[in-house]
C-alpha cells in the first residue's frame, strides 16, 4: 500500500537565512535519494515550510527518513508525518495535488508530532498513523512503526552532526576505515562513536527494514 509523507521544518521562522536553508533542505532529499532511492516520489516542497513525498510501503518510507535526518546539515530539522491510506492525484492548473485518506493520516499524524514534542517525548521526528477505515492489522502496523521509530529518533536526536554523518555512512555501506579518512579521525574514532551513540543498533535495525541496504 502506498505511504504518503509530509515533512515541516522545525523552526523554519527562527532560521537566519530561510532561503539557504530550503535549497539546503532539497539538496539534501536529491543527494538522499541518489545514494539510495527508496521513495515513489521523494520529498518536494508544496507550501511554506512543507514537504511531500510517496513510498511503497512504510519500511521504505522509514528508511528513507532515517537517511534524510542523518544526512541534513547542521541547524536544520524536520518533523515527519507518515500516513497509511488510500490516495489519489487531483488535476490542477499549478500542477497534480495530493489528496485522499492518506495524506489526511500524514496530516494528523504531524499534528500528534506538535503535541508529543511539547512534552512526552521531546526528541520524537516521526509518527505513522493509519487512515480512518482502514483494518485493524493496519492500524498495529502503524502503532508497531510509531514505536520503533520513537526509540530510534531518540538516538539520533542526541547524536553529533559527526557521528549522524559516521552513521549515514555506515547504513550506505561505507567501510569504518572509508568514513575515517573522509573524516580525518581514527577507525576506532568511529568504531567508539557508532558503539556510543547506539548507532551499531540503528544500522542493524535499518538492514531489517529493507533488505538490499
Amino acid at each position: 500500500m502506498p505511504i504518503a509523507v509530509i515533512a515541516d521544518i522545525i523552526g523554519s521562522r527562527r532560521l537566519s537565512d530561510r532561503a539557504q536553508a530550503q535549497r539546503a533542505l532539497e539538496q539534501t532529499v536529491a543527494r538522499v535519494e541518489e545514494d539510495r532511492p527508496l521513495a515513489r516520489r521523494r520529498l518536494t516542497a508544496v507550501v511554506g515550510d512543507e514537504l511531500q513525498g510517496a513510498y511503497d510501503d512504510v519500511d521504505r518510507a522509514l528508511a528513507g527518513i532515517l537517511l534524510l535526518r542523518l544526512a541534513l546539515p547542521e541547524g536544520i530539522e524536520c518533523r515527519y508525518g507518515v500516513g497509511i491510506g488510500a490516495f489519489e492525484t487531483v488535476p490542477s492548473a499549478v500542477g497534480d495535488l495530493a489528496d485522499g485518506p492518506a495524506w489526511w493520516a500524514a496530516r494528523a499524524a504531524i499534528e500528534t508530532l506538535h503535541e508529543k514534542q511539547q512534552r512526552a517525548a521531546p526528541g520524537a521526528r516521526t509518527w505513522v498513523t493509519a487512515a480512518e477505515g482502514e483494518p485493524a492489522d493496519i492500524h498495529r502496523v502503524a502503532a508497531r512503526a510509531t514505536a520503533y521509530a520513537l526509540a530510534r529518533d531518540r538516538l539520533v536526536s542526541e547524536m553529533s552532526d559527526r557521528t549522524r554523518r559516521i552513521l549515514y555512512g555506515r547504513c550506505l555501506g561505507r567501510t569504518q576505515t572509508a568514513i575515517a579518512a573522509e573524516e580525518g579521525i581514527s577507525q576506532s574514532a568511529v568504531s567508539q562513536a557508532l558503539s556510543g551513540s547506539g548507532g551499531a543498533e540503528v544500522v542493524e535495525g535499518l538492514a531489517l527494514l529493507v533488505d538490499e541496504l
